[in-house]
């Protein structure tokens, strides 16, 4: 089977800053408040000419130019997300038009923060298996747009923002190393918009605004996310058959910091081998994972033959964790045409 690896990532946020003080002026809350319980102090806010699709197009340019790929040379492009533009049709297709990839799939995966997890396994199945050479997988979401903003508890907590990877073969030795994925639906209710589809449609009688936004029982996703985190990552690390001393970095879902200590305890792996950038982004969602890995590698925390874990968790309820070993690219193949 193909040794598969991610060849290049990217991101991109939105300019528009909301911090905790100008929370403070509309909500019943303090920015000390916010920073002692979540660990966030400002997120980013798309702009009213800015959607799901245009985030991540923006996103996949700037992967694809990193890795020096050709729109043309994409097989798939797999679109994780929770707030899609419009239910039909996929975020994926509109990206992939944008981008020029003529000749690729596209679909979506709607596993809302564990969405970029799910979607980067699904992209190393396919190139792994053989059925693709190169996947662009994207996880992009505009989260302000579904937030009740009377919420206290939750509408601090979010941000908008996309990042892309692009997956393709490597080296023997290097690339995913295991995966864990999992779900428990009896928590489905915990993290939901309760409205707006199929069960309960835009029209229907008696819904309110607030049944369009995103309603959290933040004590029992609290409970559930300072559970699994670690125990998806000790599982991974284990397929992997590395050490939490052999973890180079751990990157988590950016959700709460309190979470995150949580889950790197768990782990065994000291605050110096985490990243953490939610105080500038708050939760993102499905773009959480690919910007702070984006961000990692731009500051230089990831090297060649690092053991990289990336772990997810939200609604369904839902949690994915993956382990890499970083790099080991292969040696550029000659352009056709080329002396």
């Amino acid at each position: 089977m193909t040794s598969v690896g991610i060849l290049a990532v990217s991101h991109y946020t939105p300019e528009k800053v909301l911090t905790n003080k100008e929370l403070e002026e509309k909500l019943d809350t303090t920015d000390e408040w916010i920073r002692s319980r979540t660990g966030i102090h400002e997120r980013r806010v798309a702009s009213a000419d800015e959607t799901t699709a245009s985030l991540g197009t923006v996103a996949a340019f700037r992967t694809l130019e990193k890795a020096g790929c050709a729109p043309e040379e994409l097989d798939l492009v797999i679109v994780a997300t929770m707030t899609p533009d419009s239910i039909l049709p996929a975020i994926a297709c509109r990206i992939q038009a944008e981008i020029g990839a003529k000749n690729a799939g596209a679909f979506d995966v709607s596993i809302a923060c564990s969405g970029f997890a799910y979607a980067l396994a699904l992209g190393c199945g396919y190139v792994a298996s053989g059925m693709a050479r190169k996947v662009l997988v994207v996880g992009a979401d505009v989260m302000t747009r579904v937030m009740n903003w009377q919420d206290r508890g939750t509408c601090v907590l979010f941000g908008d923002g996309a990042g892309a990877a692009l997956v393709g073969e490597v080296q023997e030795g290097f690339g995913l190393l295991a995966q864990d994925l999992g779900s428990d639906g009896r928590g489905a209710e915990h993290l939901s918009i309760p409205a707006g589809a199929g069960a309960r449609p835009v029209g229907e009688d008696g819904l309110v605004p607030q049944d369009f936004t995103l309603q959290m029982n933040g004590r029992e996703v609290f409970r559930f996310a300072v559970q699994v985190m670690g125990n998806s990552a000790v599982r991974a690390a284990e397929k992997a058959g590395i050490t939490p001393n052999e973890i180079d970095l751990f990157i988590p879902h950016q959700a709460n910091s309190r979470i995150i200590e949580a889950a790197s305890k768990r782990l065994g792996v000291p605050s110096e081998k985490v990243f953490v950038n939610l105080q500038r982004y708050g939760n993102t969602s499905c773009a959480s994972i690919p910007l702070a890995l984006s961000e990692a590698l731009e500051e230089g925390r990831v090297r060649e033959g690092d053991k990289v874990v990336l772990v997810g968790f939200g609604g369904g309820l839902a949690w994915g964790s993956l382990v890499f070993r970083w790099g080991g690219l292969l040696p550029e193949e000659p352009k056709a045409g080329a002396a």
